[in-house]
């Protein structure tokens, strides 16, 4: 038998609720401490309240754990990773994006010799794997006859405009939420290369932007459109195999997905909603981050190449 994971999870809001779920299911983890700077009500973790503190600073001077998860502002990840990688010798899972610009990425490049920063720090990139995801990335691999995809189309929509002022607080603006969640995503299909156009619109609560990739040696475009400007939330992307007339079609907001060639359904993917859509991606997340091989889609790699891109001014 091995020892468990000790877990130290700093910030205790809304996205620490799903991260405590998910590791609550896990046997082979056990939460450590618990910080945030705010005072918040003390977390229940299995019947039990594991000490809090007032910073990491603090909790990393009484205890050693193993992953220190960081679900906290955008604007603070760089600072708390940083401290993180320097004062422990813990893994680092930050909440998405990594960092908030080109400067703080670049800070965490300079520690790489210090603090193995490419061996420590993983990015909590979920949407890539939402269970529609991983069956199209298994569907597509199964079928290279398809060819190359030429083209996508991705669309996230959230119903944040109803938060007003509180949306931008905590999210920034639609490209910055759900722009990292769509180029995510689109790193388990693609290779993605650069930015060829950003437009924001409506303060920021709306965005279109374009992306080139290459997909088996073949040069393609992503189109993706983002916006708080609905009721409801949608999230759709379509893949293209121009070669072949094949395309694939994912809803992330339902978790299904189908295939097709003009007439012809080719495969169909289908949930039966019983497991919250925030779990089914971060439940199959800790368990590549856990087995020792994380995906390198939570690698410092994939994070520093989409936060390039997200952060890119096309034409520069």
């Amino acid at each position: 038998m091995t020892d468990p994971v000790r877990v130290g999870l700093v910030g205790v809001g809304i996205i620490a609720e799903t991260h405590l779920a998910v590791l609550a299911e896990r046997d082979d983890v056990f939460l450590e401490f618990t910080a945030d700077p705010r005072p918040v009500a003390p977390v229940d973790f299995r019947g039990a309240r594991p000490p809090h503190y007032g910073s990491l600073a603090e909790a990393l001077d009484a205890h050693r754990p193993d992953l220190v998860v960081l679900a906290v502002p955008t604007e603070t990840h760089a600072d708390l990773a940083v401290l993180a990688l320097l004062r422990s010798s813990a893994r680092v899972l930050v909440e998405k994006p990594l960092v908030h610009d080109l400067a703080s990425l670049a800070r965490l490049r300079e520690l790489e010799r210090e603090a193995d920063v490419a061996g420590r720090l993983f990015t909590a990139h979920h949407f890539a794997f939402s269970p529609e995801v991983d069956w199209a990335v298994e569907l597509v691999a199964g079928n290279p006859d398809w060819g190359p995809i030429t083209a996508i189309t991705s669309a996230f929509y959230d119903p944040y405009v109803l938060r007003g002022a509180e949306a931008f607080a905590s999210y920034v603006s639609s490209w910055m939420d759900s722009g990292v969640n769509q180029l995510s995503m689109l790193t388990r299909f693609v290779d993605l290369t650069g930015l060829a156009s950003s437009r924001q619109m409506d303060g920021g609560a709306s965005a279109w932007c374009t992306v080139e990739f290459r997909s088996r040696g073949v040069a393609g475009t992503a189109r993706l459109r983002s916006s708080w400007l609905t009721g409801s939330s949608s999230k759709e992307s379509s893949l293209v195999f121009g070669r072949s007339g094949v395309e694939v079609w994912i809803d992330h907001t339902a978790m299904t997905g189908f295939a097709a060639r003009q007439g012809e359904l080719l495969a169909a993917f289908g949930n039966d909603g019983r497991t919250a859509r925030k779990v089914a991606h971060y439940r199959p997340l800790y368990a590549s981050l856990l087995s020792g091989r994380p995906d390198p889609v939570l690698g410092f790699d994939a994070a520093a190449t989409i936060t390039a891109i997200h952060h890119a001014v096309p034409g520069a």
